[in-house]
């Protein structure tokens, strides 16, 4: 009997809560703000907002943050659905924090008539200036006690557009002397005189995040807030403003946000790889988007598990890399099929092979598969490409492939012997010529011939010619948030290897978007969207082993 996997704290409150019977139904969000795509963090919270709900019942909602008109698109609301959907979730409701413009505005009018907020005019440095430090207490803005009659008729014309950008702030009256710095009288709207994606130009005032988050959550009667570490410092504001409008008392928790080597997570950061041309978009197969990992052949069921491994903590940690690459080798070990591609290619010539024959071997496409995994046709002929590091000259000690002399297994065909070879005129092996056993063929062999090594191959009369795109590590070091510097000093310049000319079995002509390979001895790869009829893309997802060098 399998034991019982232990509650993550999050569940544990959950299921208090669901116990207790102080919500009869779980409902969460997903609330991310559409000014970028989505990576491998954002995975973790959907993973585990959708999942809450999925174990306990309820319902998530998609609610777009989208209040602020300057950073924000259509394009990256639609491509963080597609990510969602990807992943396997569904929501209930697609909502947007600027479905409730009227309302959130409605809310700040009633703070006011509550003597709970102000207009001022303090420009940004002259609010910093008396906010005080964490050691020290703030200062009252000397337009904090206007009277809530002069306050309304000023927040009236900020909205009307009387006003530039920048000339007044709504601010919330709470205590300048409050140990949490958020709580000194924080900014809950400013002007802001731009085209908003959604409300294009209805308005010229926007809320701040802190005062439209809760508040939405509150009008969607979100019972469980879940976000990360950074905004523990918030909650108290977000418990402050639901108390004070006296409305649907949302709850938020916060847990530990992803951090993994060798990458960045930072939107800004992101942004300015994509911006600066250092990778090739959002969906480059080396970033830590969702949509590039979806490009570079990971699987939704691959991050799921990461996420699942990785666990919900209350405390930052690092998390390695090759973690989420053993995910996807565990996945893709057994759903893969194992097809023969040459990167780098020479050519065999089998002297005592007839010319012109063509042969139909069997191969396995997957010994792994939980049915089987099937067989296909391989084409075979006495004209074939190998790996050049297949072939040395003058063998090392314990060389199992092929030499002068040597013997090996043709993976799926028959045993091959090397009887010489030609160079160039620069001294390079351009063609190996063998003699192949008639009787050792794979799965009928009665040779009585045992070699030691096996190597793949494709018929040159057949082969399909395809692009590879080796792909590694987008950072040198681990940390590059940490180091000195620019963070893009620590760019790999290995990140990519294009090899511009392999060979490929004929069957992967009919590659699609969806599947995925295991190239034998090579690593995984999938198809690329670059591909067209004339020429085949495909991407490295990840090598069969953990290759990679600590710098």
């Amino acid at each position: 009997m399998s034991e019982e996997k232990s509650l993550n704290f999050i569940e544990e409150i959950v299921e208090n809560d669901l116990n207790s019977g102080k919500y009869e139904t779980l409902v969460t969000r997903f609330p991310p703000e559409p000014n970028g795509y989505l990576h491998i963090g954002h995975a973790k919270a959907i993973c585990l907002n959708f999942g809450l709900t999925q174990k306990y019942g309820g319902y998530t909602n998609l609610r777009f943050d989208d209040t602020n008109p300057v950073t924000e698109k259509t394009e990256y609301v639609n491509s963080q659905q597609e990510d969602i959907k990807w992943l396997g979730f569904n929501w209930k409701n697609e909502l947007y924090a600027s479905n409730y413009f009227d309302e959130l505005y409605g809310f700040a009018l009633k703070l006011i008539e509550k003597g709970l907020a102000y207009v001022d005019e303090s420009t940004a440095d002259e609010i910093a200036a008396l906010k005080g430090t964490p050691t020290e207490p703030g200062q009252d803005s000397p337009h904090r006690n206007r009277s809530i009659e002069e306050n309304l008729d000023l927040f009236t014309r900020m909205k009307n557009g009387e006003f530039g950008d920048g000339a007044y702030t709504l601010r919330a009256k709470i205590d300048m002397t409050s140990p949490n710095m958020l709580m000194r009288d924080p900014i809950i709207y400013r002007i802001k005189h731009a085209e908003h994606h959604r409300t294009g130009n209805k308005w010229c005032i926007y809320p701040m995040y802190d005062f439209a988050h809760g508040q939405s959550d509150s009008i969607e009667n979100i019972t469980h807030s879940i976000c990360t570490l950074e905004y523990v410092s918030h909650r108290e504001l977000y418990d402050w403003l639901i108390e004070k409008l006296e409305i649907f008392p949302s709850k938020q928790y916060e847990f530990a946000r992803l951090n993994l080597t060798s990458t960045v997570m930072s939107k800004r950061k992101l942004l300015q790889l994509v911006n600066e041309n250092l990778v090739s978009g959002w969906d480059d197969p080396r970033m830590p988007t969702i949509s590039g990992l979806r490009r570079r052949g990971f699987t939704p069921k691959s991050i799921r598990e990461f996420c699942e491994r990785i666990g919900i903590a209350k405390r930052e940690n690092l998390i390695e890399l090759s973690l989420l690459e053993f995910c996807i080798r565990e996945d893709l070990n057994k759903t893969a099929n194992r097809v023969m591609a040459v990167l780098d290619p020479i050519k065999l010539v089998i002297t005592n092979y007839p010319e012109g024959k063509t042969e139909e071997l069997i191969g396995e496409n997957n010994p792994e598969a939980e049915d089987g995994g099937g067989t296909r046709v391989i084409p075979f002929s006495n004209e074939l490409w190998i790996e050049r590091e297949d072939f040395m000259e003058v063998p090392a000690k314990k060389w199992f492939r092929l030499a002068p002399g040597a013997m090996v297994r043709l993976k799926f065909a028959y045993i091959v012997k090397c009887e010489d070879f030609v160079k160039d005129a620069n001294g390079n092996v351009t063609e190996i010529h063998c003699t192949y056993i008639p009787e050792s063929k794979s799965g009928s062999d009665t040779s009585g011939v045992h070699v030691k090594g096996t190597i793949h191959w494709v018929s040159a009369q057949h082969a399909k010619t395809a692009e590879i795109r080796l792909y590694d590590r987008l950072f040198t070091s681990e940390t590059p948030d940490a180091e000195e510097g620019d963070f893009k000093d620590y760019l790999n310049p290995e990140s990519l290897t294009i090899l511009p000319n392999a060979y490929i079995e004929p069957a992967l002509a009919e590659a699609s978007l969806d599947n995925r390979y295991q190239f034998i001895r090579k690593g995984y790869f999938c198809l690329d969207k670059d591909s067209t009829a004339d020429k085949l893309v495909f991407n490295r997802t990840v090598t069969l082993k953990d290759t990679f060098k600590k710098a």
